[in-house]
């Protein structure tokens, strides 16, 4: 609950002029006070429906972290005249995130995983790149909400049987597909499980590098976080029907790693690898097994690192060439000879080549899917392979070939490479922390 205070006394910095670089301050001071939290196995900090455990403590972290980051990418809106604007949207859609994970209440999640999609939805028609920033925005609002419907009346359903809303007091033991549908199918979306994927590239395209960053580093973590916690309501209905799930993720991280191969865009490729990274973490979770529970939960912390790295890569030559094409920016070790380290790194890391965060993800998923069904290892393998070819293919296409001005090279800001290490330090070193999870 103090946590919560921080953030809304937080409110009166934005009558202040210089309320930029001090509302980062406030960021990195929350992240280091949240830190030191002394948490324990289960929940803890037990408050007013409030309560943290090892799932929301790394998703809050990384919450604060990518929305301090968001403001350091965002340079172009620092010269605006809206610039305390973006931050309030900032501010709000960090304070929406932190509710989702840290309350206990079913009804209270569901209303601020739906609030939250106001401000990012603004962000995408306010500071987006085309027009069809209209459309991307209206399918990110209308798929998410259609989706999110039958989960509101499964809520109301538990509370009319159960008396409670609490994750740790309601247990049902049904076997209806109807149930299990109804209550899986705004995760699903959110996640984005195969076939639900549509809204997803079109958002990450026509979205600023703000919005881009919240939605590979938190808003896909939402589907896997509310499907962690919903699957302990009704495990009876998860275990027979996850199998329907596991077969769409199989084929459907095959298939978008074959289309990344194909795109002309880099925002593009890098969104559609989003999709079939959430796949990878989607079956982690489908196998109901410890070892897929902790891959995935560790994949879709380091997703949230990497995908948004990669973004900002993309960023950093469309601000300076003003075009995403593969067909453009060619050359870029020959332009920006000192960014080409970051570029290979992440896309090394988005391969899940080690010492990531992931590597240990994919190996853990690999074991429970294993368990889970033998014969989802040359499905693994075919993934995997096509994954590094389209990461590759990223590398090879934007920083290899012949650069279309001539030679000339462009240096980077400090800024920019604050950034990119701020998204790399914690990729590498988190490994050294994984023995918390194992005491």
């Amino acid at each position: 609950m103090k946590f919560i205070f921080y953030m809304l006394f937080l409110t009166p910095l934005f009558f202040y002029y210089g309320v930029w670089y001090l509302y980062q301050l406030f960021f990195i001071i929350f992240i280091f006070l949240f830190m030191f939290i002394n948490l324990d196995f289960f929940y803890c900090s037990v408050y007013l429906n409030m309560g943290l455990d090892y799932v929301s403590y790394g998703f809050i972290l990384l919450s604060f972290f990518i929305s301090s980051l968001m403001i350091i990418c965002s340079s172009k809106v620092y010269n605006s005249k809206d610039n305390v604007f973006f931050v309030f949207l900032v501010f709000l859609l960090c304070y929406c995130l932190l509710i989702v994970f840290i309350t206990k209440n079913l009804f209270l999640m569901y209303l601020f995983f739906e609030f939250s999609l106001i401000p990012l939805v603004i962000l995408i028609f306010g500071w987006g790149y085309q027009p069809e920033r209209i459309i991307s925005g209206f399918y990110l609002f209308f798929y998410t909400l259609f989706a999110s419907l039958p989960l509101l009346v499964c809520i109301i359903f538990l509370y009319m049987n159960f008396y409670s809303l609490y994750f740790d007091m309601v247990v049902f033991f049904s076997n209806s597909f109807i149930f299990h549908f109804s209550m899986f199918f705004a995760f699903l979306v959110s996640f984005p499980m195969f076939m639900l994927h549509f809204w997803l590239p079109k958002a990450h395209v026509e979205a600023p590098i703000s919005g881009s960053m919240i939605l590979a580093g938190l808003m896909l973590s939402i589907g896997g976080y509310g499907m962690i916690r919903f699957m302990y309501i009704c495990e009876f209905s998860f275990f027979s029907y996850g199998y329907i799930w596991y077969s769409f993720c199989l084929l459907g991280s095959f298939l978008v790693s074959l289309v990344c191969l194909i795109q002309g865009d880099m925002k593009c490729l890098i969104a559609y690898s989003s999709v079939s990274h959430m796949g990878l973490s989607l079956m982690g979770i489908l196998t109901m097994s410890k070892l897929g529970l902790f891959g995935s939960y560790l994949l879709m912390l380091g997703h949230g690192l990497c995908s948004s790295g990669l973004f900002c890569l993309a960023n950093i030559c469309y601000e300076r060439m003003l075009s995403r094409s593969f067909f453009l920016n060619k050359g870029m070790f020959m332009f920006m000879p000192s960014m080409c380290i970051y570029w290979f790194l992440f896309c090394s890391f988005n391969m899940g080549c080690p010492p990531s965060l992931n590597f240990i993800s994919e190996i853990l998923i690999l074991n429970s899917m294993l368990s889970y069904s033998f014969f989802s290892f040359y499905y693994f393998f075919f993934i995997s392979f096509f994954s590094s070819c389209f990461s590759f293919y990223l590398f090879s296409y934007s920083q290899h070939g012949l650069f279309h001005y001539g030679y000339s090279v462009s240096s980077c800001f400090v800024r920019e490479y604050l950034y990119m290490f701020m998204h790399f330090f914690p990729l590498v070193f988190l490994i050294f922390l994984l023995n918390m999870f194992f005491w």
